[in-house]
């Protein structure tokens, strides 16, 4: 699989009032989406993954970096062409949809800001998008309210797909909605990704749906990516204790998982710590973890990536 969207040293950096004061929401993050894949991105409330997801669709300009769609850089692109190639699916799909606008109003209005003005095509569109999302054409006319929580999703869904995108970033899609309704989202979106070829970026803090749906899995800290890799490794072999420390956070009634824990809160995004942003919480902090300019990503395994100033260590002490 070759890269469909890549992502080269993104920051989205935010300046306060008072002088020389700047919120590093996201701060120097690098990650590949390969087509047809489901890239998992995860991390505690505040790391950074909403913005970087705003920033990829072009709703927030980055501070630097680039973000690349089949090597072509986003920012260059007017909204409506990066519309059509990468679109989102909202965590509220009710908070998401106008409360006074129809179905059939919500979908035919991106494809009429996309010049396509003839209401058979329109009204063809919207039947089949409403089909492939478990919905009838008849629900078309309904306004949001009459819908349950799930079918409203289901309409969001329908909404991002209307425009035939390649990428659809899906920020906690299922956290709104009941547990009993959650497994048929999550199954209806590997169903679509399998039919229609599309590459997902699934931002969530529930694990559980991320090793579901995901193919690959990042781990955010502070705005940075601290492990990457398979999904396989990240959550049969994490080696960051940040990854340790979530994967333990896990519901395990049969605890089968070592119980990796750390203390304290994430530090502020304005005053970040020095060196491993990770530092402060680590339970395996060593002499060289505080030293500028902290560690870079490096490669472990195959496609495995950690940042950490002790991941070989800790690779091997895994192992034993």
């Amino acid at each position: 699989m070759d890269d469909l969207l890549q992502v080269q040293d993104l920051a989205v950096h935010f300046p306060l009032a008072a002088p020389k004061r700047t919120v590093r929401a996201v701060d120097g993050v690098g990650l590949e989406l390969r087509r047809g894949e489901c890239l998992g991105l995860v991390g505690e409330s505040g790391c950074g993954k909403s913005t970087l997801a705003l920033a990829l669709l072009g709703l927030l300009l980055p501070t630097r970096g680039r973000v690349l769609f089949e090597g072509r850089d986003l920012s260059a692109m007017s909204r409506l062409e990066r519309a059509s190639l990468v679109q989102m699916v909202f965590q509220d799909p009710f908070a998401s949809l106008n409360p006074r606008q129809t179905v059939h109003d919500a979908l035919a209005t991106p494809m009429r800001l996309h010049g396509i003005r003839d209401k058979v095509e329109i009204g063809s569109r919207i039947e089949h998008v409403l089909r492939q999302v478990g919905l009838s054409a008849d629900q078309a006319k309904r306004l949001p309210h009459e819908f349950s929580g799930g079918q409203r999703q289901r309409v969001g869904i329908a909404r991002a797909l209307v425009l035939r995108p390649q990428v659809l970033v899906l920020d906690e899609p299922v956290s709104a909605l009941d547990v009993s309704i959650r497994a048929q989202i999550i199954n209806l979106l590997i169903d679509l990704q399998q039919t229609l070829g599309l590459a997902y970026i699934m931002i969530s803090h529930d694990l559980g749906v991320v090793e579901h749906i995901s193919d690959r899995v990042a781990v955010m800290y502070l705005g940075r990516i601290v492990e990457t890799g398979p999904w396989q490794r990240i959550f049969t072999q994490p080696v960051h204790p940040y990854t340790k420390a979530l994967i333990a956070a896990i519901p395990d009634p049969l605890q089968r998982r070592s119980a990796a824990r750390v203390s304290g809160e994430i530090p502020s995004a304005i005053h970040p710590p020095a060196g491993c942003r990770f530092h402060p919480r680590c339970p395996e902090m060593g002499d060289g973890c505080k030293a500028e300019p902290g560690p870079v990503l490096q490669e472990i395994e195959s496609l495995h990536f950690v940042r950490c100033c002790r991941a070989r260590e800790l690779t091997n002490q895994s192992r034993q």
